[in-house]
């Protein structure tokens, strides 16, 4: 059997390194770990997990075939569990990156909770998930 307990990395090819470096360094928070410049592989650290950014135009990129553009991209979305969770002061955090967002209620692994959807530079769509919402007892 196999037990997947979270994300290990998710892999985006992408048209604008630098762009696409600062959006995730600057704005949601990762730290560039490794980079292997001869194949084309940035390695950015979320948490326990990475989110590697491959340039299109790289040895390793140009294996993908067409570079993501506005109808054609690799992924819906990815989710990024946010701990602590403050979602006013994310908010705030991303209106001063220009990044409009408002907080909505979705589901995910660990249920019904608080969910802000955004797209980085390139139009990936990202989810900053926070914890489930505290249990209602009704009486």
């Amino acid at each position: 059997m196999i037990n997947i307990v979270a994300i290990d990395h998710v892999v985006l090819r992408v048209s604008d390194l630098a762009a696409m470096v600062r959006f995730y360094v600057d704005v949601l928070g990762a730290k560039l770990e490794k980079e292997q410049e001869d194949i084309g592989l940035y390695q950015l650290r979320v948490g326990t997990s990475l989110i590697d950014l491959v340039p299109v135009e790289s040895k390793l990129g140009r294996m993908g075939g067409a570079a993501p553009a506005g109808e054609g991209r690799n992924l819906d979305h990815v989710a990024l569990r946010v701990l602590p969770w403050d979602g006013n002061a994310i908010l705030a955090h991303l209106n001063r990156h220009g990044v409009e967002a408002e907080i909505k209620s979705r589901y995910g692994a660990e249920g019904d909770g608080p969910s802000i959807y955004l797209t980085d530079p390139e139009g990936n769509g990202l989810e900053l998930k926070g914890p489930p919402w505290p249990p209602v007892f009704n009486s």
